[in-house]
């Protein structure tokens, strides 16, 4: 089974032979290393970049134009402030043209907390991302939606950001991409470039197929009646293992969506869920002041308030400055299995 980052490969490397992909650029993303995280390792379109983030995104706005279907990066999403008005411009063009002009950017970044990255390398982004009208936003938290909303984004006319949970790289997938060898150690013989030399390596690519997973549309990974959990990236699976523990032990069960795409954002899947279970929870690791929880908490009230059994809540990262390098402090900064589980039963006991 591929990890989530040799997913990503594996979709750039589609997207070369059979999408269009004409440029797949950014600091440290052609050889030798091939991305800081090792995404774009092999991959013949890839070329490095300046270090200079306003450059990357110019650049495949410039690319697009001319007709081509670039792939940038941004090597961490923090890293991403410096482009906010590009990120906004390129938002808007479709809209200013009249849909006569398309912008066929994916613009991938690495994002949240889990490697001890403290100031500058753990901020989350998806709440800024999700206030730049013009653009598609996803998160994928598995290996296979990790491929599905790539290559969804590859053909996308709209500028599409593909937010890549840090911690959630090397996490290893329960299935299959459709191509892809069964056999784990024969991937990464395939795939992944030798440590040490690498001037005379070539991957050798399986035959993946196409496998696209429509952007809007969340995946409801856990079903029950007690409540109803949303979220995405690196806090979906700790979700997953809170509701499953619960139903364990106590007998509670829960919907859990994986909301995959945070705009456009698929509201049916959650009001349908909050309709049937009248309890709503939604996590995620981003910053509680004007975080897009917010958002979908405020819209579930303004819809839904006599729908709802007990108040609805979110369980988000604490207003900090940036996370501490000490594991202490990024553990205590961001929601972890204990405090989502505490959550989560304190919603399906609340009386109505």
């Amino acid at each position: 089974m591929a990890t989530l980052v040799q997913a990503v490969r594996l979709a750039l490397h589609y997207g070369e032979e059979h999408l269009g992909v004409t440029d797949i650029f950014g600091e440290d993303v052609g050889p030798p290393l091939g991305g800081v995280f090792t995404a774009t390792q092999g991959l013949k379109t890839a070329w490095n970049s300046p270090l200079d983030e306003r450059g990357i995104i110019g650049t495949a706005m410039g690319i697009a134009y001319a007709g081509g279907r670039p792939v940038c990066e941004i090597q961490f999403c923090d890293y991403g402030f410096n482009t906010i008005d590009l990120l906004k411009v390129a938002g808007n063009q479709r809209w200013a043209g009249a849909g006569n002009y398309a912008m066929p950017i994916v613009l991938m970044t690495p994002s949240g907390s889990g490697i001890r990255g403290s100031l500058y390398h753990s901020h989350s982004f998806e709440s800024w991302a999700s206030r730049l009208a013009g653009w598609k936003i996803v998160m994928p938290s598995n290996p296979l939606d990790a491929y599905g909303l790539m290559l969804s984004a590859i053909v996308d006319p709209n500028p599409v950001m593909v937010l890549l949970p840090k911690a959630l790289l090397r996490l290893r997938g329960d299935q299959l991409i459709p191509g892809e060898p069964e056999d784990q150690d024969e991937l990464k013989a395939l795939i992944d470039a030798p440590v040490g030399d690498r001037s005379r390596w070539k991957p050798r690519w399986p035959a993946v197929r196409e496998h696209f997973v429509p952007l809007g549309i969340a995946s409801l990974v856990r079903e029950g009646t007690h409540g109803t959990v949303v979220s995405y990236g690196r806090t979906l699976p700790l979700c997953v293992d809170a509701a499953d523990q619960l139903r364990e032990e106590h007998g509670f069960s829960f919907d859990v969506l994986d909301l995959r795409s945070i705009f456009p954002y698929d509201w049916q899947a959650i009001r349908a869920s909050v309709l049937k279970t009248g309890r709503l929870l939604i996590v995620n690791e981003d910053t509680e002041v004007t975080n897009f929880g917010e958002h979908l908490l405020r819209r579930v009230v303004d819809e839904h308030f006599y729908d709802l059994l007990v108040r609805p809540r979110v369980l988000l990262g604490k207003h900090l400055p940036g996370i501490g390098l000490n594991q202490v402090y990024e553990q205590n900064s961001v929601p972890q299995l204990p405090s989502i589980r505490a959550a989560l039963e304190e919603l399906a006991t609340e009386p109505a």
